[in-house]
């Protein structure tokens, strides 16, 4: 993953653990006061929630712990795209041009322009240069895509 995303995935693992899970505990406190917890819905919220949370919380630390974190700024890859690189492509048929990130799953968001090392259209991108053309099968049909710059920033 990119610097960038271990540190988004920091901050919400900081979060759960000092906002969520505290707030969670208070709700189960809260919950169990009112008595009988057999018929009790907010007690059944909470414990739903704090299930999901610890999940998260848990699924988080594995991500981290496993991760290689890469700065794309470091990357020396002779203007090939890598996972990292940012990629500014232009769509053979209509002259489109699309700038994309190549990140991890987790980090993948269209909106931002950053796309998931996994898809089709970064699997066809990886290892070109510039002025190559990455073939891509898209739902459409087949798409033409050049590349037209390769930056690591």
């Amino acid at each position: 993953m990119t610097i960038e995303g271990a540190t988004r995935l920091k901050a919400e693992l900081h979060r759960l653990k000092t906002v969520e899970r505290p707030a969670v505990i208070q709700a189960l406190a809260d919950a169990r006061s009112h008595g009988d917890l057999s018929e009790n819905a907010d007690y059944d919220a909470a414990k739903e929630r704090q299930g999901f949370i610890e999940g998260r919380i848990s699924e988080v630390e594995t991500k981290l712990a496993h991760a290689q974190v890469i700065d794309p700024a470091d990357i020396d890859a002779d203007g090939r795209v890598v996972f990292g690189s940012t990629v500014e492509v232009e769509e053979v048929e209509s002259g489109a041009r699309n700038t994309y990130q190549i990140v991890g799953d987790d980090e993948a968001d269209i909106k931002a322009s950053k796309i998931s090392v996994n898809s089709p259209i970064s699997r066809a991108l990886i290892g070109k240069t510039e002025g190559d053309t990455a073939e891509v099968q898209a739902p459409g049909g087949l798409r033409s895509y050049e590349v037209v710059a390769v930056r690591y920033v």
